[in-house]
């Protein structure tokens, strides 16, 4: 089974390469400080994934000669996960205040301090609250780096702050936030890197615009900042080797896309970058600029007036925050003004009534960026969420009603009288008492069989093929029939913008306990389910599963679409399934996973609410059930790209996440399709939460999809995933059922057919006959 689970991750890894070209410019910064220290090391460590070497801070000339009386020296437990070695495998440990003195040269600075919460010293995390900080400013304050942890999802993290160094001397201090024997502060990292003086302010007193007034906010040169977000929207992460110089990293925008509207990812690889005078060279780096995402596409315009693209970032309440949004129009049929106009909006307020790119940059191609300021106001302690939405602006009458958007950065901006940059912590999460997991790497165990790729003549498919096949030919074995009951229904796809919530929703069931509870899930009435279905007309149903059953339902008089799921009293799947689902859907967020928006558990009813998905199930589309409709076969792109999107899907659940994600129940009919045929995974009523030593006495999953291994063994791990992953490729590939209920069928079991066809030589007759003369033949040499 590892060669499935290495098989996997190569076809991630490719897949992600392929639409990705890292470009260093030529024009990039030169930082005249650029420091970084391992915490708790007395080695220098070249890193590749920044390309720089990291310094021990052990007897370094920015501690204090007396740190070894005033710190401690740990090594984190060693655990069986990954954890980057540098700078999170070693920390310094404070029990009072403690500084780091760095000189450098005036002007503002960029400050990363990196964590891994661990139990250092056997030393209980959940005591450790730090304050920090910098030339006056309070960065952190009663910072609890495992709540935090748990808020983010993630074993280990980073805090960027920039701080304006008035002096030739920049002092960094930590403390324990309160004074009791058992509190403690610790660092695992620490960098300081020089930036331009005017890369996001610019001079003294800057004047920029804030949203939803007549006014200007007027920022000061010396202000302190604390990045929430920089993101490269439509594009792949960009590590901090390919920044310009500062080494920023760009995150992915997936996760923050409201609902399955998500829009096109247009790029251009191949396409020269040029920089207005206000958007110099290093503002962001040139494949930001040549990816974006974008609404439908042009001639799907009418579309698009229905709906908005849509952000959402939760942020600190009771700050300004500065937000940069970078624009480079990559389509060279749009050169000229009124082609695309869009309106931006920021918290439901408008920034931008009429943007024109090509109006301001002057042509495609030309890189540029706009700057607003938000106020976040105090409604509620703690988090709330920053809304950003592009929508086309229809009043000008432009020849394509789109918007777009290649990147985006979002600041916390310094409180002026107290120089506070400090949030509170997030509520806690997760049940303390266990060290942060990570994802584990999987292991390639070499086979006898050894797969050959023939890339000459058969494209990207037959580069995607054999890894599709390899996933499966190693691990697929006979598997025990057993009965499960499971929903088939639909999620749905929303047309329109989604009702947005002021106030953050917490979900607490009697299980969770101390568990996360998040604000992407929203609270029905029952009196909304009933307005929204039509008192649950039979004539909405459009679906029935072991759940119960699903109804197509309507918002806002049917400007917004949902599925509503409306639990069977007699299901077998009842309570436990239902928490479990909320549970884990609240707290993930990825473009190939379902979106739950909401669930009612009024007058003895248990019902969820999700995104509409108007092309059904894969399993509708592979084996046409729907017959009054007119279903074609799909394409073989189209089931390459399904694929794509499922394995992308899947590998978030097993790495993305700091608490492994099990699905258990991976298969076609699980596997939802958006309007714009984007693959979604749904119903995680069976989802557990992975960890090496799992054992289940309860194997749950469906015929035909189940891993033998798993059921022998009653060991839990993700590779019962990627074998029921492995049977869907199969099934994607073949369009016949994992079982086949046809009586007359000798080959009932779908993994066994294909192994004996492979075993014989003879693999391309498990081929769908619609993509007869797609693949060619030598695609199945193995």
């Amino acid at each position: 089974m590892d060669a499935i689970t290495c098989s996997m991750y190569i076809f991630i890894f490719y897949l992600s390469h392929l639409q990705q070209t890292a470009v260093a410019d030529n024009s990039s910064y030169i930082p005249s400080e650029n420091i970084v220290l391992n915490c708790g090391s007395n080695t220098s460590e070249f890193v590749e994934y920044d390309g720089r070497n990291w310094n021990g801070d052990i007897a370094s000339p920015y501690v204090p000669s007396n740190a070894d009386t005033k710190s401690l020296i740990v090594r984190a437990p060693n655990t069986r996960q990954t954890i980057p070695e540098v700078p999170y495998m070693t920390a310094r440990i404070f029990k009072s205040e403690f500084s780091y003195t760095f000189n450098v040269t005036p002007g503002p600075k960029f400050i990363r301090l990196h964590f891994y919460p661990a139990s250092y010293l056997q030393l209980n995390i959940s005591n450790a609250f730090l304050s920090v900080s910098a030339s006056n400013f309070t960065l952190l304050r009663n910072f609890s780096v495992s709540l935090n942890a748990d808020y983010l999802n993630l074993a280990y993290f980073m805090k960027e702050f920039i701080v304006h160094v008035s002096e030739s001397v920049l002092e960094l201090t930590f403390a324990p936030s309160y004074n009791a024997s058992d509190a403690y502060a610790f660092v695992n990292g620490i960098e300081v890197v020089s930036m331009p003086l005017d890369l996001y302010i610019q001079g003294d007193y800057a004047p920029l615009p804030l949203v939803d007034h007549s006014n200007v906010v007027y920022i000061y040169n010396g202000s302190a900042m604390e990045n929430f977000y920089r993101l490269n929207v439509g594009g792949e992460q960009i590590p901090p080797k390919y920044d310009t110089g500062m080494f920023r990293t760009w995150d992915t925008d997936e996760v923050y896309i409201l609902g399955s509207n998500i829009g096109i990812q247009p790029s251009n690889i191949s396409m020269p970058v040029l920089y207005a005078d206000k958007a110099p060279p290093y503002s962001a780096p040139a494949d930001v600029y040549r990816t974006s995402r974008s609404m439908s596409p042009f001639e799907n315009g009418l579309v698009n007036l229905n709906y908005n693209l849509t952000w959402f970032f939760p942020v600190d309440s009771g700050f300004l925050y500065l937000v940069r949004l970078h624009f480079c129009e990559i389509d060279h049929d749009i050169t000229k003004i009124n082609q695309v106009v869009f309106t931006v909006f920021l918290n439901n307020q408008t920034a931008e009534e009429q943007f024109d790119l090509i109006a301001w940059s002057g042509g495609p191609g030309v890189a540029v960026h706009r700057d607003y300021v938000v106020m976040v106001p105090q409604v509620i302690e703690g988090k709330q969420d920053l809304w950003l939405d592009l929508h086309p602006y229809k009043d000008s009458k432009p020849m394509y009603y789109n918007a777009f958007l290649n990147g985006v950065e979002i600041f916390k901006l310094s409180n002026v009288g107290d120089k506070n940059l400090a949030g509170l912590n997030p509520p806690k999460s997760f049940k303390s008492g266990s060290d942060v997991k990570a994802p584990r790497v999987a292991k390639f165990n070499r086979s006898s069989k050894k797969l050959k790729f023939i890339l000459i003549g058969c494209g990207l498919g037959a580069v995607v093929l054999p890894i599709l096949l390899c996933l499966v030919l190693f691990g697929l074995k006979v598997i025990r029939p057993r009965r499960v009951m499971s929903w088939c229904g639909l999620a749905v796809h929303t047309p329109n913008q989604i009702e947005k919530s002021k106030s953050s929703f917490c979900l607490h069931t009697p299980n969770q306990s101390e568990k996360s509870k998040s604000s992407f899930c929203r609270h029905f009435s029952m009196r909304e389910m009933k307005v929204a279905t039509n008192d649950f007309n039979e004539t909405l149903l459009v679906g029935t599963g072991g759940f119960g059953n699903v109804y197509k339902g309507s918002f806002d008089g049917g400007a917004t679409y949902v599925a509503i799921k409306r639990a069977n009293p007699m299901s077998e799947q009842g309570a436990s399934e239902f928490e479990t689902e909320i549970l884990w859907l609240s707290q993930l967020r990825h473009n190939n996973l379902v979106s739950l928006l909401g669930y009612c558990n009024e007058d003895g009813e248990m019902i969820l609410v999700y995104d509409f998905m108007a092309n059904g199930t894969l399993y509708d589309h592979l084996h046409l059930r729907n017959r009054d409709q007119d279903h074609h076969p799909l394409s073989w792109i189209q089931r390459l790209e399904i694929c794509i999107g499922v394995a992308r899907g899947l590998h978030y659940l097993h790495t993305g996440t700091k608490h492994k994600v099990i699905h258990r129940d991976i298969k076609t009919t699980n596997i939802l399709l958006n309007h714009n045929w984007v693959p979604k995974i749904s119903d995680f009523g069976l989802s557990k939460e992975g960890y090496p030593s799992l054992v289940t006495t309860n194997v749950k999953g469906s015929i035909g999809y189940l891993d033998p291994a798993c059921y022998q063994s009653h060991k839990l791990t993700e590779k019962s995933d990627l074998y029921s992953l492995g049977v869907v490729l199969l099934e994607v590939l073949s369009a016949r059922p994992a079982v086949s209920q046809c009586e007359d069928d000798e080959h009932v079991n779908l993994a066994e057919w294909a192994m004996l066809c492979f075993e014989n030589g003879c693999g391309e007759q498990i081929v769908d006959p619609n993509l007869e003369g797609n693949i060619v033949k030598e695609c199945f040499e193995l």
